[in-house]
């Protein structure tokens, strides 16, 4: 694995929520200050493609990438864009049941308002 590699999945296992390719760049440079932001698109595909990571795709939400590839699903704040892994029974058997085809895969993103933004005052 390359250096450059190794740093986006460093960047991603440290982070407690899912970033986005320019918020992996931004650290990135901390500490490789010539990485270009092209090298990091390229890696982010090629580990998306190799399965090392998830490219979260949220309409109305710049694309993410997960340190989970595992099968879970995701909250998404309305009011914040806090994005948070929740881990829901399988959908799979239910939809094959219904459309009679094998699911190869699917994303659930459920809109909610998170704990925070419902505790915070509102504004007038």
């Amino acid at each position: 694995m390359t250096k450059q590699r190794e740093l986006i999945i460093s960047i991603l296992k440290q982070s407690d929520r899912h970033l986005t390719a320019d918020e992996i760049f931004f650290l990135a440079k901390l500490k490789m200050p010539s990485i270009a932001m092209a090298t990091i698109y390229n890696n982010l595909n090629a580990m998306n493609e190799a399965g090392l990571i998830k490219r979260l795709h949220i309409d109305g939400v710049a694309d993410c990438f997960d340190k989970i590839v595992e099968p879970h699903d995701h909250l998404l704040c309305d009011k914040c864009g806090k994005i948070s892994d929740i881990q829901l029974p399988s959908l799979s058997d239910t939809l094959e049941e219904h459309i009679g085809a094998e699911i190869e895969d699917y994303e659930l993103t459920v809109h909610y308002v998170c704990p925070e933004c419902r505790r915070a005052p509102r504004r007038r």
